[in-house]
């Protein structure tokens, strides 16, 4: 068939369009005179008047063809010659992007020239025609609200890195980000954009002038008096910064918001929009006008139930329309304009999209009567023209034009032909259809009419000045509560509005995820499945370019509406088949991570690399699921991986960073740029002529992914199964029921919303908490503010002014951000949103227990399952209160429960190998003890599990993250050490913390269930409470020295002359291991506490050693604090930021807390070992002790200045934190070590130093090594030992310790040799 050409007739579809002379009737054709009648009716004149019947020349088809040609060129002649006027533009007649010459920087451009998004510092680009005289309009589709400057320039203008559009003589911009107009100096003007506006720039080189329009409305003149004359010609221009972008209309497509007198760049095809809409109207008579064959007449018939049945004179009418009107549907403007608008008008009468089946005959039409490559261009410029109308509308109260555009491709997508090939070929390749399920927010809240639908503001005073949750909150006055009631009110009428584009969005995925349209193919789920499949391997793997990505906003509309359409389905089987399970207990079951029937990409699983996984456990697959694995598939694997190493690796090396950096995007649509239009396969350079370089072809970029081709060509048998294929149910184990589920397809729609959650939506989640932050930081600036005017004296007029413009602008703000509060809350923070996820996090726990009792095959598990497991929950706990309670959501005790037993189970499990997930999985057990209701739920879990628990966290620290199970621990305690009751330090109460709902700021909650646990695994494990320890207190020793050196460099980096800044890092790094030692100390507490016979019941192995380390330590940290004027006194007056936790309390607390408990809550045997020990170390001050109490050293009081006034810490001043109880113990404890010193040192004999260890001259010589016969005492060569077997002098191998004048003492049994 030959394609149509200038000016070129061709032949198209023979439907005997021209009839033999011979042949004077056509059989079904109605009698002469009736069809020159209708013909008459459905052509009429130009002028519309019709001659009579005598005068008029008869129509037959013989001459219809003539005939209409006449009608179409009546109007041709005036417009060509109009189309010639060009005066006032040079250039050429198709506006598009100058990607040739005129552009700095880097930037993409898609492949229509009209979109374009920034790649470096600030990237500019111009238009390719310029205009000179006359008045001249084009539009800017801000698809991104970040820095850009839109304006004009003079083709002389030079534009850098750092100097744009405006920013130069003759350039002049319009900024809505920073709201500012710039011409070489810049100053306030207009609104501030966002994204899914719309900008209109106009010039009027007749008056000198240049304005701007958002959304329609005139933002006002911005410049005047502009430079004109000989050789001045202004070109469109934008300057933008790195990931910006927009999409420009010169006059491509119709003008959204055209401006009287102004002329678009690119004129409109004013002859074929002449002919469109002749032909529209010739179609629109035949569908309003009937032949009653019966009556020989013609008749109206209602256009909403027009049907074609089959009439060959309607047929054959419809035939010569088409043949003329099909070429014209095939152009931008002509679909956007006439047929968008044309099918829009059919569903403005109102009523259920089914009850205009017009809409569905005219697209059977189109397939019947239209070449199938020209319905394919319609179908996707028309979806084209409906995306991008939906996305750039502006929010209105009703949001009446999004429903309008969405019933709209609702009906073009019920019709099956045109959906499948639209899945196939367009939504998914060449439209960012995902757009369609997002409802974005409006920034300006008057614009979008939220003042009338919320007349009333309000919002809730929970914070007090210090930040903490205010508990005593007043009670709600008369008008308070009206207030808030009007505004529950308003917020009711947003949300059911909303909820009726959120329904048409669910409508639009039931189409496409329709199993049962098998009619000319495949059905349309099977066709999205693989689709929907790709567009998740596509936002996986390109994590770090945004240009590919789905921006995570668009993410979270579609998870919801995905979430709605899958339960829907999953439900509707459950009907059908009783057997298979309900929505409520959906799960993924674990052969899809194994059976290789789902691709995950290159996602990590539980236990490594796949290929790793299939060379380990390929005996277990065989075994437990029956899957043989091909030994040669193994080899193919591993040659695959290195290939890809080796390509990545060169075309790392190859090509330029910059290029580099856009990779994939040069393949795949540009979710920045263009909202519809394909590829951004331009990738523009100044930097570099090889950044010119074409880009690499598709093939070469998805070269290594056979999987993803293997998905595209999935069949609805591979997925569903069938004769005895189990399709993605392949390799069932053991473990797992035979239960149905539900559809196989299902499952994978369900495992992709899993993904879905875990690659943008739990991130976008939390960002959007920032407008609430935003509330109350501005509620309590407005308390604040209205508080002073009640102080303000009378006399001072001037602040009382001030102080009333702060609280209208406060109030102002607020009003603002209530009513966007209550638009976010409805769209992301609702109760039915709330429910989606909780709903998704009982999938993942349900599919982790699944998985967890297949054995050794969990570890084929994703890890992002456990990953939306832990972020679900925290988004349900932090992000949605105070709207939504968890606590009111079904099951929920369980739920918690049921994580708390995967958290408790799994962060020590040895199938996870990637630290990451390790370190999240610690993190959340974390959190989780740190909250009483999901503490609660630990101590639910079943006991076997808590005492593994137990016993993983008291697994020696080396060589594992150590900080996350020791803040665990400290948690556990924290509530029952000395003076540990506190939730924020006393000295940090007035100042308010970043966020009080963090886990630390949390009220003290211990867990005696699990303290006992620990106690008893401590008594009855002989070898680890010794590992246990020791690790606690190498750490120790590690974090404090460290803490140390660091305060003495800061120290010396304060008491310098010159001007100096201590580094951040160094501040924050020296607080971290300062907030270590503290809980070091608080688990060695708990120790002491629960079991104390570990260091003092001497017949158990190591507990002298302990005990000696811990007093060693101890004295160490009490000299280090507590001396007067020392270090650590000065760095803390110094008050640095970064170190507000360093203080003296918290570590001192925790010293005296260990002392009290070896020392007073002992027994008497115990208590004397302990001191004995205690008073023996060298280190040992007394005043260190007498310090805790304010009492000052006699020498220390002398040397002060007599006008000191120097504040001595003592624990008399925090009664609020410690009881009267405890300080009498530190009291008698004080007294007791006053005594007990005393007596040791008159009992001491004076010691030769030959006598004396050569290592810590602390303590006699009790210890020989053999075979060398060096000397040492018994401690520091026990403390030696447990690292090191080389002798101290000579490195010799020590195989005996011989104890040299041992004496039974104390009950101990000694031995006289000690062997290794």
């Amino acid at each position: 068939m030959t394609s149509r050409g200038a000016g070129t007739a061709f032949s198209r579809r023979n439907y005997r369009l021209s009839t033999e002379s011979e042949k004077p009737k056509l059989t079904g054709i109605v009698n002469s005179k009736l069809l020159n009648d209708y013909l008459h009716r459905i052509f009429p004149s130009a002028d519309g008047i019709q001659p009579a019947t005598a005068y008029r020349k008869p129509l037959t088809f013989q001459n219809l063809q003539e005939h209409l040609d006449k009608l179409l060129a009546e109007d041709s002649g005036a417009e060509d010659s109009r189309d010639q006027v060009l005066e006032g533009r040079l250039g050429p007649s198709t506006v598009v992007l100058d990607h040739t010459s005129g552009f700095e920087g880097l930037l993409l451009v898609d492949d229509d020239l009209l979109g374009v998004i920034g790649h470096s510092n600030f990237g500019s680009i111009r238009a390719t025609t310029c205009v000179y005289k006359g008045k001249w309009i084009y539009e800017v589709l801000i698809s991104s609200q970040g820095l850009m400057q839109i304006g004009w320039c003079t083709l002389n203008c030079r534009f850098n890195q750092e100097e744009g559009v405006g920013d130069t003589p003759d350039s002049y911009a319009y900024d809505g980000n920073r709201v500012r107009k710039w011409n070489v100096t810049t100053t306030n003007y207009g609104k501030s954009w966002a994204a899914g506006d719309i900008v209109s720039c106009l010039i009027d080189l007749d008056e000198g002038t240049i304005a701007f329009c958002l959304n329609g409305v005139s933002l006002g003149t911005a410049f005047d008096n502009i430079t004109r004359g000989a050789g001045m010609a202004y070109f469109p221009a934008i300057s933008l910064s790195f990931k910006e972008s927009v999409a420009f209309n010169f006059g491509s497509r119709p003008l959204r918001y055209p401006v009287e007198g102004y002329r678009p760049l690119q004129d409109p095809p004013s002859v074929d929009l002449v002919k469109a809409h002749k032909l529209l109207g010739y179609l629109k008579n035949v569908i309003h006008i009937g032949i009653d064959v019966l009556e020989g007449k013609l008749v109206e018939k209602d256009t909403s139930t027009w049907q074609l049945q089959g009439e060959p004179t309607v047929l054959i009418t419809l035939t010569h329309i088409f043949n003329h009107f099909a070429p014209l549907m095939c152009k931008v403007y002509l679909v956007d304009d006439v047929l968008m608008h044309f099918l829009l008008s059919i569903l403005e009468r109102g009523g259920a999209v089914e009850a205009h089946p017009l809409i569905q005959q005219l697209l059977d039409l189109m397939w019947l009567l239209m070449e199938d490559y020209e319905v394919h261009e319609c179908l996707k410029q028309l979806l084209m023209s409906l995306l991008r109308a939906y996305r750039f509308s502006p929010i209105i109260p009703d949001l009446g034009l999004q429903i309008h555009y969405l019933r709209l491709t609702i009906a073009v997508l019920k019709h099956e032909k045109s959906r499948k090939y639209l899945l196939n070929n367009v939504l998914f390749d060449v439209l960012r259809s995902v757009v369609f399920f997002y409802i974005k927010s409006p920034l300006r809240v008057e614009e979008a009419g939220l003042q009338e639908l919320i007349p009333t503001t309000w919002w809730p005073n929970r914070f007090t000045k210090e930040g903490k949750e205010n508990k005593e909150v007043k009670e709600e006055s008369a008008e308070e509560r009206l207030r808030r009631r009007a505004y529950d009110r308003g917020c009711q009428r947003l949300k059911k509005r909303i909820e009726v584009v959120e329904e048409l969005q669910v409508q639009i995925l039931k189409l496409l995820l329709n199993n049962k349209d098998r009619g000319g193919g495949e059905a349309s789920r099977y066709i999205f499945l693989n689709k929907f499949r790709r567009f998740l391997q596509e936002n996986a793997s390109n994590r770090g370019n945004l240009t590919v990505l789905c921006p995570p906003e668009y993410m979270v509309c579609f998870l919801h509406r995905l979430i709605s359409t899958l339960r829907c389905y999953w439900d509707g089987h459950k009907a059908k088949a009783p057997a298979a399970l309900s929505s409520e207990e959906a799960y993924v079951p674990p052969q899809l991570f194994y059976n290789g029937k789902v691709d995950y990409f290159d996602l990590q699983r539980l236990g490594g690399l796949l290929s790793h996984l299939k060379k380990t456990l390929k005996d277990d697959l065989a075994l437990k699921a029956n899957i043989l694995i091909d030994p040669a598939e193994l080899q193919a694997v591993t040659m695959d991986d290195l290939d890809e190493d080796e390509e990545s690796a060169t075309s790392t090396a190859q090509r330029p960073v910059a290029a580099l950096a856009i990779g994939g995007a040069l393949a795949r649509p540009s979710w920045l740029s263009s909202p519809t239009l394909g590829r951004a396969n331009r990738f523009l350079s100044t930097a570099a002529v090889s950044l010119m370089n074409p880009r690499r072809p598709l093939g070469t970029l998805e070269k290594m992914k056979a999987r993803t081709l293997s998905v595209e060509q999935r069949t609805e048998d591979d997925i569903e199964g069938s004769h005895g294929n189990e399709g993605l149910l392949l390799g069932r184990p053991p473990e797992e029921p035979e239960q149905s589920i539900t559809e196989n397809s299902l499952l994978e729609i369900l495992d992709g919303i899993v993904m879905m959650y875990n690659l943008s939506v739990h991130q976008q989640l939390g960002k959007m908490v920032g407008v609430s932050d935003d509330v109350n930081e501005y509620a309590l600036a407005l308390k604040d503010t209205e508080e002073k005017i009640s102080r303000c004296p009378k006399r001072r007029r001037d602040i009382y002014e001030e102080l009333v413009k702060s609280q209208k602008v406060f109030s102002e703000k607020l009003n603002h951000l209530s009513r966007r509060l209550a638009w976010i809350n409805v769209t992301i923070y609702s109760k039915e949103k709330m429910q989606d996820i909780y709903w998704l996090l009982r999938v993942c726990i349900r599919t982790i227990e699944h998985g967890d009792r297949t054995g050794s095959l969990f570890a084929f598990m994703p890890e992002f399952y456990l990953s939306v497991a832990m972020n679900s929950y925290s988004a349900l706990k932090n992000y949605f209160s105070p709207v939504h309670s968890m606590e009111e959501l079904p099951g929920y005790e369980e739920t918690l429960t049921r994580l708390a037993a995967i958290l408790a189970k799994h962060f020590a499990d040895s199938r996870i190998v990637g630290t990451d997930i390790r370190d999240s999985l610690m993190q959340a057990l974390a959190s989780y003890v740190c909250y009483p209701h999901s503490l609660r739920a630990v101590e639910r879990i079943p006991e076997e599990q808590r005492i593994s628990m137990m016993r993983n966290l008291l697994a020696p620290y080396e060589q594992r993250p150590w900080a996350q199970t020791n803040w665990i621990l400290v948690r556990l305690w924290r509530g029952c050490g000395f003076g540990y009751r506190y939730t924020r330090l006393p000295h940090l109460l007035k100042t308010k913390p970043e966020d009080a709902n963090l886990p630390s700021l949390q009220k003290p909650c211990p867990s005696t269930l699990l303290q006992q646990h620990m106690a008893d695994l401590l008594r009855s494990d002989c070898d680890m409470a010794p590992s246990f320890l020791n690790s606690v207190l190498n750490q120790l020793n590690w974090a404090f020295s460290e803490f140390v050196g660091m305060i003495q460099e800061i120290q010396q980096a304060a008491e310098r002359l010159e001007r100096n800044f201590v580094d951040s890092r160094q501040l924050k790094v020296c607080a971290t291991c300062f907030d270590l030692s503290v809980s070091l100390l608080r688990v060695l507490e708990m120790t002491v506490t629960l079991a104390p016979e570990i260091f003092l019941d001497w017949s158990r192995p190591s507990s002298e050693l302990l005990l000696r380390r811990l007093a060693q330590l101890l004295n160490q940290v009490l000299n280090r604090v507590t001396a007067e004027r020392n270090l650590f006194d000065r760095v803390v007056n110094l008050r640095l930021p970064g170190l507000e936790s360093v203080d003296h309390y918290p570590i001192l607390v925790a010293v005296t807390g260990i002392l009290v408990r070896l020392l007073m809550d002992t027994d008497f045997q115990g208590a004397k070992r302990a001191t004995a020990v205690l008073l023996a170390d060298p280190c040992f001050q007394l005043r260190s002790i007498q310090y805790l109490l304010g009492h000052a050293e006699p020498s220390a009081l002398a040397a002060m200045p007599p006008s000191a006034d120097k504040r001595h810490f003592s624990l008399h001043t925090y009664t609020d934190y410690i009881s009267l109880e405890e300080l009498a113990k530190v009291e008698r404890m004080l007294n007791h070590l006053s005594e007990e010193s005393k007596q040791a040192a008159a009992s001491t004999l004076p010691t030769s130093e030959e006598d004396l260890c050569p290592i810590c001259y602390a303590h006699p010589i009790s210890a020989i090594f053999r075979p060398c016969s060096h000397k040492s005492c018994k401690a520091c060569i026990n403390q030696h030992l447990m690292n090191n077997k080389d002798c101290f002098f000579c490195k010799a191998t020590i195989t005996v310790a011989n104890a040299r004048g041992l004496r039974r003492k104390e009950g101990m049994n000694e031995t006289a040799e000690e062997r290794i």
